[in-house]
C-alpha cells in the first residue's frame, strides 16, 4: 500500500522529482537530466501504475490521491498529499490535473525480441515533436500496432508532454531506439515487409498491405518527411489518397488512417 505522506513545505527535499518543471534546464524528464517518467492527471498516472515503469513516488491533492486509492494498493511507493498552491510552487505552475507521478525507465527491450511476436510495427525517422509523437503512440495503442521503433533523431516518447498527449499510452506500447540501418536489418530479418509513406507513394498500395504477414510503416517528420536513405529501403512507397490539393496530413493523423489501413479484415492486428 502507498505510504500517504502529508507536506505542507514546498521546499521539503523529498518532493525533488517533481520540482521546477517549468524551467527546461532542470526538468527532470529532459535529455541530459535524471531520465524520469512522469505522468500527470489520474488517467496516466493509474496507466503509469499498470505499466512496467518502476513507480517512485506521487504528489497529489488529496481528492486526486482518493481517486487513486484501488490503483495505490499494491504500491509500495510514498504518494505526498499537499494543498493545491504548494503543488504549483513546487511543479512551477499550476496543475489542473491535480496529480503527478514519477517512475524510473524500465530497461530497454532487444530489437529482435521486440520484433519475435509482432505484426505491424512503425518505424519513425525524425519525429521531433513531442505532442505528434504522443499522438502517434495513442494511435498505435487504439489501432493494434505491435510495437514502434524509434529513430534516435526523433523525440523521447517518455518526456512530459509526449506521456501526456498519449494519455499514457506510450507506458503500454512496447518500442525501441535504433539507427535506421540496425532497424531494417532486424526487420528484414524478421520478414516484415517495409512500407514508407510519402506523398510520392502509390496511392493503391496501402489497402494492400493489409494482407500482409508482417508490415512496417515507415513514417518521418513534418516537413522533411522520410530521408533519401530511408525510401531506397523501402520494399514499396505508398500514400494516402487525399481529396483535392491536399497532399499530406500531419504525422500522427497520417500514421492513424495507415494503422487503420492495414489492421487486417478483423479491423485491428494480433
Amino acid at each position: 500500500m502507498a505510504r500517504v505522506v502529508t507536506v505542507d513545505d514546498a521546499a521539503d527535499p523529498r518532493l525533488a522529482d517533481f520540482r521546477d518543471l517549468a524551467r527546461a534546464d532542470r526538468r527532470p524528464d529532459r535529455p541530459g537530466g535524471r531520465g524520469l517518467v512522469l505522468a500527470e492527471g489520474t488517467v496516466v498516472v493509474r496507466r503509469l501504475l499498470a505499466s512496467p515503469y518502476p513507480p517512485r513516488a506521487l504528489l497529489g491533492v488529496a481528492r486526486r490521491l482518493e481517486d487513486l486509492a484501488p490503483d495505490l494498493a499494491g504500491a509500495d511507493v510514498p504518494a505526498y498529499v499537499t494543498d493545491a498552491a504548494t503543488m504549483a510552487e513546487v511543479v512551477g505552475f499550476h496543475l489542473n490535473r491535480g496529480v503527478l507521478a514519477s517512475a524510473d525507465r524500465a530497461p530497454a527491450p532487444d530489437l529482435a525480441a521486440l520484433l519475435a511476436g509482432a505484426r505491424r510495427v512503425a518505424l519513425l525517422e525524425g519525429v521531433n515533436d513531442h505532442e505528434n509523437l504522443g499522438a502517434l503512440f495513442r494511435n498505435a495503442a487504439a489501432l493494434g500496432v505491435d510495437a514502434v521503433l524509434v529513430g534516435p533523431e526523433c523525440a523521447d516518447p517518455l518526456y512530459r508532454r509526449s506521456v501526456r498527449v498519449s494519455m499514457g499510452h506510450v507506458l503500454r506500447v512496447p518500442f525501441a531506439t535504433s539507427g535506421l540501418g540496425a532497424a531494417v536489418t532486424a526487420l528484414r530479418d524478421a520478414g516484415f515487409t517495409l512500407a514508407a509513406l510519402t506523398p510520392g507513394g502509390d496511392p493503391g498500395a496501402l489497402a494492400e498491405l493489409a494482407g500482409l504477414e508482417r508490415v512496417a510503416l515507415m513514417l518521418g517528420a513534418e516537413g522533411p518527411g522520410l530521408s533519401g536513405e530511408a525510401l531506397a529501403a523501402a520494399d514499396v512507397r505508398v500514400r494516402i489518397p487525399m481529396a483535392g490539393d491536399v497532399d499530406s496530413l500531419n504525422v500522427a493523423t497520417a500514421a492513424a488512417v495507415a494503422f487503420h489501413a492495414t489492421a487486417g479484415p478483423a479491423g485491428s492486428a494480433s
